[in-house]
C-alpha cells in the first residue's frame, strides 16, 4: 500500500546521499563534511533529481543545531581557556573584528546594508569547531601549547558566535531587518519605546536569568537526573535521559526565556560536562548527535545553488581571499605580536583559515531576520566548502614556509612547546618524547623496550594499569580522552595521545619491541584493527582483548588475539566460585 512519505524520504535520501559522499571525501583525505554539503546540494531544488522537503530538512537541521550545540558544551572546558587566556582572548577578539570588517566592506561592494555587513562578517571570522579539532588530533597537536592556543582561540570565537545569535534577533530591527517573533517575550516587540539600549538590556536581562537559572537549579538537577538514572543501571534510560535534557533544556530556553535554541543547548552541555558521568554521556549521545549534525549539514548544503560559482565568481573568490588569506594575516601578526614562536603563529593562522557549522547558523539566522540577502548565505557556504577544502593545503604550505620565514627572522627554529618532556615515570619505565607530545614530522618513538602496550585507560584499563604499575612492570598507555591524558600525566604514566588504530600512533609505542598489548577498549572492530597491526609489526607478541559476546571472542581470536577475555563470562565464573568455593572450568579453553 503506498504512502506519502516526504519525512522517511527526506531522512533516506539525506543520509544516504551523505553515506556516499563522505565515504568518498574521506577516501580523498577531505573532512567528510565536504562530502555531507555536497549531498545537500544534490537533493536540493537547485539541481535535477529528487528534491527532498525543504521544510522537513529545516526542522531536522534545527535538531541538529541543538545537538551540535549540546556537544560543544559538552566539551567546553573553562580551564583550558584560562591556561591560555593571554593570547587567545585578546587574539580571537581581534581576529573576528579584522575579518567582520573585511566582511563589512566586501559587503559594502555588493551594495548591500551595515546589518547584511555585520551578519556576513561575523560569519566569516569564525572558524569550524569539527575541521580545526580534526586537523589538531591528526597531528597530534591537541595536548601542545600551540594545540591549547587554537583550542582556547576557537572557544572563544564560539562564545562570541554564541552572543550574536542572542543578540541579533533582538537588534535586526535597528540594524535594517525584521525582528523575529519570539514567543512570551512582549517587551522586544516594542522596539521604538525601549530604544537600541533598552533591546539589548532586556535580551541581556533574559539571558542572566536563564543563566542563574541553569548555574542555580540546573547545576543541582541534571546532575543528580544523570546519577539517578545511572543507578538504575539502564543504558536506555541513560541515553533517553541525556537526549531529554539537551533537547528540553533548548526547548524551555527558547519559551520560557526568549533566547536560542543553540544557547539552551550550549548551557545545557556545559552543565552536564560538571558531571562525572559527562564521558558517559558524550558517548551515549554521540550517536544520535553525528546523525542529525549529517542532516544539519546536507539541509545547509540544500540552500546552496551551484550555479552562482559562475554567476557570483568574484565575490566568491574575494570571500574566500578574506576567509584564508585575511584571517590568517591577522591571525599570525596577532600571535606574532604576542612573542610567540613563528611556527605556533603558522600553525594557528592555518587551523584558523576555514569556516563551518556556526557560519551556517548565523548565516540561517541571517537571512531569517531579512538582514542578510541569499547571495551572502551563497557565499558564506562556497566559501565554506571551498576553505575546509584548501585547508589540509595551508598546513603543508606553512609546514614549507616556516624554515623560510624563520630563517627571515634570523633566528633558528624553535624548540618543541609540547611541555614537560618525559615525565616521572613508573619504576621500569623509560622517560620519553610521545607522539602526542611532537609537533612536527613524524612522531618519536618512545624508549621503552619489554613494555606491555595499554589500550584504553577506562574503568577496566584503569584497574589493568593500576595492577601493572604496582607490580612494577614497564607500560605505556594509548588514549585519546583530553582528561584521562592529564590524570595519566599527572601520575607519571607515560602516554601516547590518539587513536591506537592509527599507523603512526601505534607505531610510536614500539610495538616491535613490547612484550604484551592489552584491549582495554570495548570496541571489537578497533580492537580487531589494532591486532591486525599488533601481529604485523610483532608476531611474537603476547595480545590479550576483551570481548562482550562468543562472537567478538571468534572475531578477535581470528585475527590473531592469544586471550579473550568475555565480562559475561568472567562474572559468571565469579558468582560459581563464591557459591560452591571452587573455580569452574573454562566454558572454552579458547577463551581465558
Amino acid at each position: 500500500m503506498p504512502h506519502d512519505t516526504p519525512l522517511i524520504a527526506t531522512i533516506v535520501a539525506g543520509l544516504g546521499l551523505a553515506f556516499v559522499f563522505g565515504a568518498l571525501a574521506n577516501r580523498f583525505r577531505i573532512p567528510p563534511l565536504v562530502g555531507y554539503l555536497v549531498a545537500g546540494v544534490l537533493v536540493g531544488p537547485n539541481t535535477p533529481g529528487f528534491v527532498a522537503d525543504a521544510g522537513l530538512a529545516n526542522e531536522l537541521a534545527e535538531i541538529g543545531v541543538i545537538l551540535l550545540m549540546f556537544g560543544v558544551g559538552l566539551h567546553f572546558s573553562l580551564k583550558d581557556l584560562l591556561s591560555v587566556r593571554a593570547i587567545a582572548v585578546p587574539g580571537a577578539v581581534v581576529q573576528i573584528g579584522f575579518a567582520t570588517l573585511l566582511g563589512v566592506g566586501l559587503a559594502w561592494l555588493l551594495g548591500w546594508s551595515l546589518g547584511a555587513g555585520l551578519v556576513f562578517g561575523l560569519a566569516l571570522s569564525v572558524a569550524s569547531t569539527v575541521v580545526l579539532l580534526r586537523a589538531m588530533q591528526e597531528r597530534r597537536l591537541i595536548e601542545t601549547e600551540r594545540g591549547r592556543i587554537a583550542v582556547g582561540w576557537l572557544i572563544v570565537e564560539d562564545l562570541a558566535m554564541v552572543l550574536a545569535l542572542v543578540l541579533l534577533p533582538a537588534l535586526a530591527g535597528v540594524l535594517g531587518g525584521q525582528p523575529q517573533a519570539v514567543d512570551h517575550s512582549s517587551l522586544l516587540s516594542l522596539p521604538a519605546s525601549y530604544g537600541i539600549w533598552g533591546v539589548v538590556g532586556v535580551t541581556l536581562a533574559k539571558v542572566a536569568a536563564f543563566v542563574v537559572v541553569m548555574l542555580v537549579v540546573g547545576r543541582r538537577v541534571i546532575p543528580w537526573t544523570l546519577h539517578y538514572v545511572a543507578h538504575t543501571g539502564s543504558r536506555e534510560l541513560f541515553r533517553l535521559s541525556v537526549l531529554a535534557i539537551a533537547l528540553g533544556v533548548a526547548f524551555g530556553a527558547a519559551k520560557l526565556f526568549g533566547v536560542s535554541l543553540a544557547l539552551g543547548a550550549f548551557f545545557a552541555g556545559m552543565i552536564m560536562s560538571e558531571s562525572e558521568l559527562s564521558h558517559r554521556a558524550a558517548e551515549e549521545s554521540l550517536p544520535l548527535r553525528d546523525a542529525f549534525s549529517v542532516l544539519f549539514f546536507v539541509s545547509v548544503g540544500m540552500l546552496f545553488d551551484p550555479f552562482s560559482l559562475l554567476s557570483n565568481g568574484l565575490p566568491i573568490l574575494a570571500t574566500l581571499a578574506i576567509i584564508v588569506i585575511g584571517k590568517s594575516l591577522a591571525a599570525f601578526v596577532i600571535v606574532i605580536a604576542f612573542r610567540h614562536p613563528i611556527a605556533t603563529a603558522l600553525m594557528i593562522s592555518a587551523s584558523l583559515a576555514q569556516i563551518g557549522e556556526f557560519s551556517f547558523i548565523l548565516a540561517e539566522l541571517g537571512v531569517g531576520l531579512k538582514l542578510l540577502p541569499e547571495q551572502g548565505r551563497d557565499l558564506i557556504l562556497a566559501g565554506a566548502i571551498l576553505s575546509i577544502l584548501l585547508n589540509p593545503l595551508m598546513f603543508i604550505f606553512v609546514d614549507r614556509m616556516k624554515p623560510w620565514l624563520e630563517k627571515r627572522a634570523g633566528k633558528a627554529a624553535a624548540p618543541e612547546e609540547a611541555g614537560p618532556i618525559g615525565p616521572a615515570t613508573a619504576p621500569g619505565q623509560v622517560a620519553s618524547v610521545t607522539a602526542s607530545e611532537k609537533e612536527d614530522g613524524p612522531p618519536l618513538r618512545t624508549a621503552q623496550t619489554d613494555h606491555s602496550i595499554l589500550i584504553g585507560y577506562g574503568r577496566v584499563g584503569s584497574l589493568v594499569g593500576a595492577a601493572l604499575k604496582q607490580a612494577a612492570l614497564p607500560f605505556l598507555v594509548i588514549e585519546d580522552a583530553q582528561k584521562t591524558l592529564a590524570k595519566l600525566k599527572a601520575d607519571g604514566i607515560e602516554t601516547v595521545a590518539g587513536n591506537a588504530a592509527d599507523a603512526d600512533v601505534f607505531s610510536s609505542a614500539n610495538p616491535e619491541g613490547a612484550t604484551r598489548l592489552i584491549l582495554a577498549i570495548p570496541n571489537a572492530f578497533e580492537a580487531g584493527q589494532i591486532v591486525l597491526r599488533a601481529r604485523a609489526a610483532n608476531p611474537a607478541i603476547s595480545v590479550i582483548a576483551r570481548a562482550h559476546s562468543d562472537a567478538e571472542v571468534e572475531h578477535l581470536k581470528g585475527l590473531g588475539a592469544d586471550t579473550v577475555i568475555m565480562g559475561e563470562r568472567e562474572i559468571a565464573r565469579g558468582i560459581v566460585e563464591e557459591v560452591i568455593g571452587r573455580k569452574p572450568p573454562a566454558a572454552e579453553p579458547s577463551a581465558a
